[in-house]
C-alpha cells in the first residue's frame, strides 16, 4: 500500500510538472500577443493620465469653544456621547459630536452654500451656477426647453424655486455629499473638525469649503443663542415700554403741579392727581431700574450662550491636487492589460484540457 501510494504521489507530481510546463510553453508561444496587449494597455494608461483632470482638495479646520457645554466638542457631554453614554444636556446637545458633522452634510446647508455669491471673472454668480458651468451642463440643456432658461441667482429665495430647479439642486447635492464632501475629526481625542471638499475646479473647491463653514457656523451660533437672544429682545421691549410710561408719568406730575399752582391749601383734593402721578413715577422708576439690571444680565447670558467658532486653517491657493502621473499611468495600464491577457490565455488553456 505504501509503495502504491508513493507511486501515485510520484505520478501526480509528474503530471503537475507536465501540466505546468504545458501552461508555460503555451503562454510563451503567445508572448507577442501578450506584449502587444500590454503595450496597448500602457498607451491607454498614458492617454488617461494626460486627459484626466487633477482633483483639487480644499481643507478647512476649526474648533468650537462653547462655555455652556463645557468646552464644545471637547466637553464632558461630547466625550460621553462619543463612547455611547447619554447624559442628557441642553438643547444645544443636538450639535454635539457626529450630529455636528452631519449638519455640514445636510441638504439644507449644502443648498444654502450653493446659493452663496462668488466673484468669477468680474461677475457675481452663485456656486450652483459655477458648478453647472464646470460640468458643462448648459451645453446639454440648450436643446431642452425645460432647462435652457433656468438660472440660480446668488441669494435667491429657495422657497420660490420650480420643480426643475429643485431636481437640479438635488442632483448637485447628491454628487457633492457622496464623493466630494468629507467632514469629521481625525482623532476623537482632538476637538478639531476638518472639512474637505474635492473638485476638478480649484476655485470651486476653495469657495465651497469656505462658504459651507460660514453657513453652518452662522446657523450653529444663531440656534445655540436663539433663546437668550429672544429673552433679551423681550426685555428691551419691556424697558422701552416702562420708560415711555415713566416719561408720561413725569409729564403728568408736571401738568398736575401746574394745575395746582397757588392752590388754596384747604383744597387738598385738587392735589390728588399730582400725588397719583408721583406714585406712578416712583413705581415705574423702580421697575425700570430692575429691568435695566435684567437686560445687563441677559447680555452676559447671551455672550455665554453664543459659541465661538475659531477657524484654524483655511484653504490657501494653490490647493493640494491628486493626479495620475504619466509613468504611473503607463505602468498601471501595462500591468493590468498584461495580467488580464495572461488570465485569459490561462483560462482558455484550462478549458481546453478539461474539454
Amino acid at each position: 500500500m505504501d509503495n502504491t501510494t508513493g507511486k501515485n504521489d510520484e505520478l501526480t507530481l509528474k503530471e503537475f510538472i507536465r501540466l505546468a510546463k504545458e501552461w508555460y510553453f503555451n503562454l510563451l508561444s503567445k508572448w507577442k500577443i501578450i506584449f502587444i496587449v500590454a503595450s496597448l494597455g500602457a498607451l491607454l494608461g498614458l492617454t488617461y493620465s494626460l486627459l484626466n483632470k487633477p482633483i483639487y482638495t480644499a481643507t478647512l479646520s476649526f474648533a468650537i469653544d462653547d462655555d455652556k457645554s463645557g468646552g464644545g466638542l471637547g466637553g464632558a457631554l461630547g466625550l460621553a456621547s462619543s463612547i455611547g453614554v447619554d447624559l442628557g444636556g441642553n438643547a444645544g446637545g443636538i450639535f454635539m459630536g457626529p450630529n455636528l458633522t452631519e449638519l455640514f452634510k445636510s441638504r439644507s446647508m449644502v443648498e444654502k452654500t450653493l446659493l452663496s455669491p462668488v466673484l468669477i471673472d468680474g461677475k457675481k454668480i452663485s456656486l450652483a451656477e459655477m458648478y453647472i458651468r464646470n460640468n458643462e451642463w448648459r451645453e446639454k440643456w440648450n436643446t431642452n426647453p425645460k432647462f435652457n432658461k433656468i438660472q440660480f441667482l446668488p441669494n435667491s429665495d429657495r422657497s420660490k424655486f420650480t420643480r426643475e430647479q429643485d431636481s437640479i439642486l438635488g442632483v448637485i447635492y447628491k454628487k457633492l455629499s457622496s464623493s466630494s464632501l468629507s467632514v469629521g475629526q481625525k482623532d476623537k481625542k482632538i476637538a478639531i473638525i476638518n472639512i474637505d471638499v474635492s473638485s476638478k475646479n480649484e476655485l470651486f473647491a476653495k469657495y465651497f469649503c469656505e462658504n459651507l463653514a460660514k453657513k453652518v457656523g452662522d446657523f450653529y451660533v444663531e440656534t445655540k443663542s436663539k433663546k437668550a437672544r429672544m429673552n433679551m429682545v423681550i426685555l428691551n421691549q419691556q424697558v422701552d415700554s416702562i420708560r415711555n410710561e415713566l416719561n408720561g408719568a413725569i409729564t403728568g406730575v408736571a401738568i398736575a403741579n401746574d394745575n395746582t399752582f397757588n392752590l388754596n391749601p384747604a383744597l387738598n383734593v385738587r392735589r390728588a392727581p399730582s400725588a397719583r402721578r408721583q406714585v406712578d413715577v416712583q413705581a415705574n422708576t423702580a421697575i425700570l431700574a430692575e429691568l435695566v439690571k435684567q437686560v445687563e444680565l441677559a447680555k452676559v447670558t447671551l455672550r455665554k450662550e453664543t459659541p465661538l467658532i475659531q477657524v484654524i486653517d483655511r484653504p490657501i491657493l494653490p490647493l493640494e491636487k491628486e493626479k495620475l502621473g504619466k509613468l504611473k499611468g503607463i505602468l498601471v495600464g501595462g500591468f493590468l492589460a498584461g495580467f488580464f491577457s495572461l488570465l485569459y490565455f490561462t483560462i482558455k488553456h484550462i478549458l481546453k484540457l478539461i474539454g
